[in-house]
């Protein structure tokens, strides 16, 4: 490794820089929200140290040594905006910890078991993507863990007074830290753990009605487009855009619609977004049909039938992947064809397993408290406080 006058300040397979004081160092051109209709570039702020590994290809990754409640007040201002409810705030930090301590204390075990990211089946591509994705590091700093974007989102006082209101606490199950998930917008339903990762059932992670009210789990084809086609007035239904612009970071406010949606391409479109982002060759595709839905209407396997080939497809952040040049904002859709077109009409933002973030603001601005919000979504759990 050589520095700007190309003097060699450090070689081998790993270099550590440790900063004298107290000043946080930067790194340039630091990509965020990769493969995502928000992806862009920044320069960030960090503290603590920084490790330099070289990897095999002779590239370098850029690790931020850091504790774990530093780590957790960027999280929480990186994930949604510093001024959205306080005891939203309080929320997210402890569902963030308990996230981050429940992957920390599984690859402590000495057989972790295994973690397989796809499915064999005749004819399908079943796949899926978990923290174990990471080779050099614990958890990386987008959407693919939880987002850390340095220092500059800690913009508001109230995260730094949130994170030591919350200090040590995390939510358990059975005496267990909980595999807290969470996304930005469940579109009236949140959604069971196996619709988007491996098939197990965890009963925190399990559908719960976004709303003061029950709303029934999608359990046909006929219900989820009767779901889609509506508005029900969840707590993530929000129109209030003064409240939206105090929740949301703000990147994520560039995102329109999101409660429901509609994309729509050409035959020909379409064909080449799957061909380019599967790297198969359907021919011209001719259909996508649903095979079966998770609760909260997430598809987790679509049939796309095409002039060469025909294929299944899951589970749900792979459909995204596949029918979109970044991603579908979730895969809680149904299919119209119109004008030779096809209309993919969608619910919600995310993969909706867990805690949904636009909507446990809006009930924290309703007045709701953190302990209820967590208890909400994510039924059957204690709070507990580990250190």
């Amino acid at each position: 490794m050589r520095n700007e006058s190309g003097r060699i300040i450090g070689s081998g397979l790993s270099c550590r820089f440790t900063p004298l004081g107290p000043e946080p160092f930067t790194l340039d051109r630091v990509t965020i929200g990769q493969s995502f209709h928000w992806e862009r570039s920044e320069e960030q702020a960090f503290s603590g140290s920084l490790l330099f590994k070289g990897r095999p290809d002779g590239t370098l990754c850029a690790i931020n040594e850091i504790s774990v409640e530093d780590y957790l007040k960027s999280v929480v201002a990186s994930e949604m905006s510093a001024l959205a409810p306080f005891e939203f705030l309080k929320a997210h930090g402890i569902i963030s910890r308990s996230w981050l301590l429940a992957g920390l204390r599984r690859k402590e075990r000495p057989d972790p078991g295994p973690a397989p990211a796809e499915k064999t089946v005749p004819n399908e591509l079943i796949r899926w993507y978990e923290r174990e994705d990471h080779d050099l590091f614990d958890v990386c700093a987008d959407d693919h863990c939880q987002r850390y974007q340095g220092l500059a989102r800690i913009t508001a006082s109230a995260v730094t007074e949130a994170l030591s209101e919350t200090y040590g606490l995390v939510i358990t199950s059975a005496g267990e830290v909980c595999d807290a998930r969470y996304s930005k917008c469940c579109g009236g339903l949140s959604e069971d753990f196996a619709t988007a990762w491996a098939d197990i059932t965890i009963p925190y992670l399990s559908t719960v009605s976004d709303a003061p009210f029950f709303i029934s789990p999608i359990r046909s084809e006929e219900e989820a487009v009767r779901f889609i086609r509506e508005k029900p007035q969840a707590f993530c239904n929000l129109s209030d855009a003064a409240l939206l612009k105090t929740v949301l970071s703000g990147h994520d406010q560039d995102t329109g619609d999101f409660f429901r949606w509609q994309v729509s391409y050409s035959p020909q479109e379409l064909t080449e977004i799957v061909k380019g982002k599967s790297g198969l060759d359907f021919g011209l595709i001719t259909d996508l049909i649903p095979l079966s839905r998770g609760p909260s209407g997430r598809i987790r396997r679509l049939k796309l039938i095409g002039t060469k080939m025909s294929l299944v497809v899951g589970k749900e952040l792979e459909i995204r992947r596949w029918l979109s040049p970044s991603h579908l904002l979730s895969s809680a859709f149904i299919v119209d064809h119109r004008g030779g077109n096809f209309v993919l009409t969608g619910a919600g933002w995310g993969h909706a397993v867990g805690l949904c973030q636009i909507g446990a603001a809006v009930m924290a601005a309703r007045g709701f408290s953190a302990r209820e919000i967590l208890q909400h979504y994510f039924r059957g759990v204690e709070l507990t406080r580990i250190y």
